[in-house]
């Protein structure tokens, strides 16, 4: 079943709504009978809820396009972000291109790994930095074996990161490689969901935690 919050704007959308509604009951209390204020504001508020239930499903996007290149060659899109440099994800990137030295890896780092929230009250420019730090110091793990190996520092967003790199990157699979789910925020906002939903591709999620790791092929939605 499809949510009709299906990111965080959405959800900001709908505390602006419940959050006029309420100031507008405080002004028709103080203007007219508590009772009658109470009644208007409930059916403005059934109102705003009907647009914003029907605005969200139809803004439903379509499937992610993947671009497509009929040259033979396997691409793999790896996305990460404070794991990008963990072992276990080295290890599953050379686990997945194994026995093709002229694999094509483009690997997406998300400039924040933090709630919008924290994205809108800090300076960017800090944590998208230490992105492409970490970034790079994986890249140069990878090129090791994997001299054409690619990286960028994309959305905050993950899923939006992921979308990007698609519409130009021709990828036959994807590695999201996250923390374990009681530190992931990621995880917590449905990301993997998200992306196994919407990209028609198979998709590896690599869970890394300190000496441990756990890999799990995740079934096509």
């Amino acid at each position: 079943m499809h949510s009709p919050v299906r990111s965080e704007t959405d959800f900001f959308k709908g505390v602006v709504v419940f959050c006029l509604a309420g100031a507008l009951v405080a002004v028709l209390a103080l203007v007219i009978d508590a009772t009658a204020a109470a009644i208007v504001a409930a059916a403005l508020i059934g109102v705003g809820i009907g647009l914003f239930l029907t605005r969200s499903r139809g803004s439903m996007p379509d499937r992610v396009q993947v671009a497509s290149r009929g040259d033979g060659v396997h691409r793999v899109l790896v996305v990460a972000n404070e794991t990008i440099e963990g072992e276990e994800l080295l290890a599953e990137i050379e686990n997945r291109t194994a026995g093709r030295p002229d694999a094509e890896i483009l690997l997406v780092c998300p400039a924040l790994d933090g709630s919008r929230l924290q994205h809108l009250a800090s300076d960017i420019d800090g944590p998208r930095a230490e992105a492409e730090e970490r970034m790079h110091r994986s890249l140069a793990e990878i090129q090791r074996v994997h001299p054409g190996a690619r990286g960028v520092v994309g959305d905050d967003d993950p899923f939006a990161a992921t979308r990007d790199a698609l519409a130009t990157f021709a990828a036959d699979e994807l590695i999201v490689s996250t923390h374990p789910p009681e530190r992931s925020r990621w995880l917590e906002r449905g990301v993997i969901e998200q992306i196994r939903r919407d990209v028609d591709l198979p998709l590896t999620h690599v869970v890394v935690e300190g000496a441990a790791a756990r890999v799990q092929e995740v079934p096509a939605a």
